[in-house]
Formats: structure tokens, C-alpha cells, sequence
């Protein structure tokens, strides 16, 4: 596994294969788009998806977590895909058993009632603004704020030898803002075309990749 640690306004950030950004000065893991329930969604309605991804999801996220270890989890934003189904209750067992806190920032998807979280002791808020940094599911450039977002499932595409192209994710950094990939499997990726100011980390299976 190898991460890949980068600064921004003098703080270090730890980039994870898994899409995840763990922020070391407060012990805050970011994490986006995990979109649990779409599997279940999709499956209800007769698409062909693994039922396998739903545990994939889980297992991710119990690794990173043990990875860092974090005193608190930050979702930002479209934590499930849509209204209650079965991985909901898997997600409650999942959170009954996590050792950091859990806060969400809401995401477009988020249309489950707060009161099912505030249940579980997660907190839900429109966006979090600490030392300076904008923390919000949609990108946003806001004056006198460094953004952190998600919403957009970057990915990169790679050009090879003898004309091959390979599809993957990335944290996309602009000046003012990063774009986290989307945590959630089954979830798709947005080719982002870099301008000559941004900066790309390819993300693998096993790596954070610098790209441009």
C-alpha cells in the first residue's frame, strides 16, 4: 500500500488508494461518495450488480479506518444513495462497532431524514470550516478558504504506448481547492482534463500516483 503525503497552507494530508485524505494536525480522516445503498438500489431494480460490491464497501472502509486509526470520520457527502434500504442497517452495525466519531456533510443524495443519524450519534451539517479550510460535498471557491470536496468522481486518463488509454480515478488539486475520488465502489469516474496549473494524483488498486 502506498500512500502519498502532499501540504497545503502548512498542513500535511495523507492521500489513500482508497480515495480517502487523512488530515495528520487533527487526526480527521475525509472521505467521499460512498453512495451505500446504491447497490441495493440498483439490484431492486433488476441491474445486474454483484451483491459482493456491498461488502467491498464495508471492508474498505474498516481498513482505512484501522489504517489511520482517526479520532474522527468527516463524509463528505453522499454517504448513501438514496432512501433507507437493507445496507442501512448494515451501516448501523458498521458504525456501532467504528472507535472514531462520524459527522456527514450532506450531498445531493443525502435525503435520509437527520433523525436516523442523529439516532446513531452521527452529526449532520451543510459544510465545516476548520483553520481555514472549506470542507463541503459540491466544489466551491470561496475567498480566503482552501475547499475540500467530492460530488464529481474525478478521474484521469492515462495515454500509453500504441495508442492505449487507462480510466482512473484521481484527487484533482487546483489552486484552491482538491476533489476528492469517489470512496464507493460501483459509483463511476468524471474524466477531469487538467489545465497546466493543476495538479493530478492517480490513484491504483495499491498507490497514490503524482501525475501532473
Amino acid at each position: 500500500m502506498t500512500t502519498l503525503e502532499i501540504k497545503i497552507k502548512n498542513h500535511n494530508f495523507i492521500l489513500h488508494p482508497s480515495g480517502a485524505v487523512f488530515w495528520k494536525a487533527y487526526g480527521l480522516l475525509l472521505i467521499s461518495d460512498v453512495h451505500f445503498g446504491k447497490i441495493s438500489h440498483f439490484r431492486k431494480h433488476g441491474v445486474a450488480v454483484p451483491e459482493e460490491a456491498i461488502g467491498k464497501n464495508f471492508e474498505q472502509l474498516t481498513a482505512v479506518v484501522a489504517y489511520f486509526n482517526p479520532g474522527t470520520i468527516l463524509f463528505l457527502g453522499d454517504l448513501f444513495h438514496s432512501s433507507l434500504n437493507r445496507e442501512w442497517n448494515l451501516f448501523r452495525n458498521w458504525t456501532a462497532n467504528c472507535p472514531a466519531d462520524c459527522i456527514l456533510i450532506a450531498g445531493n443524495h443525502d435525503i435520509i431524514d437527520r433523525i436516523h443519524y442523529e439516532a446513531i450519534e452521527i452529526r449532520v451539517c451543510d459544510e465545516m470550516i476548520i483553520d481555514g479550510f472549506l470542507l463541503t460535498h459540491h466544489p466551491e471557491e470561496r475567498l480566503g478558504y482552501y475547499n475540500f470536496s467530492g460530488h464529481v468522481h474525478p478521474g484521469v486518463q492515462l495515454k500509453g504506448i500504441g495508442r492505449q488509454f487507462l480510466n482512473l480515478p484521481c484527487f484533482f488539486r487546483k489552486e484552491h481547492q482538491i476533489i476528492l475520488p469517489a470512496f464507493g465502489a460501483f459509483t463511476g469516474k468524471h474524466i477531469l482534463a487538467p489545465s497546466e496549473t493543476d495538479v493530478v494524483y492517480a490513484v491504483t488498486k495499491d498507490a497514490v500516483i503524482l501525475v501532473v
